[in-house]
């Protein structure tokens, strides 16, 4: 019965998403739409893919979820077909993107970074928001993170734990803790290690606040100077710096910390540009794609924001309005 419910309330909310979809003047969209997005966005993305097909039926959106990098390449090194890239960090497009295969690069949504565990896991009714990282060093306690050369959640797990060190003033407190971390607990995104803990087999894991939701999982959240979740904090933040795997094979470049910022672009020469450009005024609208993340325990940036006004400019008409120039 209560499946009954919850597939009633699921079909009941797509269709009202799908009313606020945004009429355009041209012809209706058809085709696949292609999609690379970070693996943190993939469920509210598939609530998304629902209301959009409902609204344009034609149009059948094709979603690959994997690291933010990862997404990247597949447009920069490995010349896949795609229209749109939604990355867990925006500076993942204007690094590996732009101005080669993208114009432009839209904020839309922020996050944080939160230490995730189930009722399985060792310690669970002691782990606490002030002895967390003594926990994790404990013998026999199994916990990981994502790839920081794939996915952004893996290299932000790295800066929190480079602030906790500076927050909590105890010296040689991260090189501590990635002692008490086996390479083999670094998984390529972060979502993949949700399955880990709910099976047992791993004890903590760094997540978005919004994947803890998202999953039902227990979780316990940082002092904003650590979870990267304020952008008051960013000049503190900024003293975290992780190096990571460049644009090309063998080169390296160093992401400094930053608030969690999602950022979305239209690739160059998109296959299907007019169905990419109604998706994208979908994602941007208060009242739908907006609503979907917000309602998922990711706080949407309302409106959408971009750097300069020759960007905004530079957007396709009927996405100027749904932007503003923020910096």
């Amino acid at each position: 019965m209560r499946r009954t419910i919850k597939r009633f309330i699921l079909l009941a909310s797509v269709a009202a998403l799908a009313v606020c979809l945004p009429l355009t003047s041209s012809a209706e969209p058809k085709g696949k739409l292609i999609i690379f997005h970070a693996g943190s966005l993939s469920i509210p993305f598939e609530t998304m893919e629902k209301a959009f097909e409902a609204k344009y039926p034609q149009v059948d959106v094709l979603r690959e979820a994997a690291g933010s990098q990862q997404c990247a390449r597949k447009v920069s090194d490995l010349k896949k077909p795609c229209d749109l890239v939604a990355s867990a960090d925006y500076k993942v497009i204007d690094k590996l993107l732009i101005p080669a295969y993208a114009d432009w690069n839209v904020r839309f949504a922020s996050n944080q970074l939160v230490l995730c565990y189930t009722d399985k896991s060792k310690f669970a009714d002691a782990v606490n928001e002030k002895n967390w990282y003594e926990i994790l060093q404990k013998k026999g306690v199994v916990w990981g993170h994502s790839d920081p050369n794939l996915d952004p959640c893996g290299y932000r797990s790295l800066m929190v734990l480079q602030l906790a060190e500076r927050y909590y003033k105890i010296p040689g407190l991260y090189d501590a803790m990635i002692a008490s971390r086996p390479k083999e607990n670094v998984r390529p995104k972060s979502v993949e290690l949700i399955s880990l803990l709910q099976t047992g087999n791993m004890d903590y894991a760094w997540e978005y606040l919004s994947v803890a939701v998202q999953h039902n999982l227990r979780y316990i959240t940082l002092p904003d100077e650590i979870n990267l979740g304020n952008y008051k904090f960013d000049d503190l933040y900024e003293q975290a710096i992780v190096k990571v795997t460049g644009k090309k094979p063998g080169t390296f470049m160093d992401i400094k910390g930053q608030s969690c910022t999602y950022g979305v672009t239209m690739i160059k020469n998109a296959p299907n540009e007019e169905a990419a450009v109604a998706f994208m005024a979908y994602l941007l609208d208060p009242k739908g794609g907006l609503k979907v993340l917000s309602d998922m325990g990711q706080p949407p940036f309302i409106p959408g924001r971009v750097p300069t006004a020759a960007i905004k400019a530079s957007l396709p008409s009927t996405l100027q309005t749904l932007v503003e120039v923020k910096e």
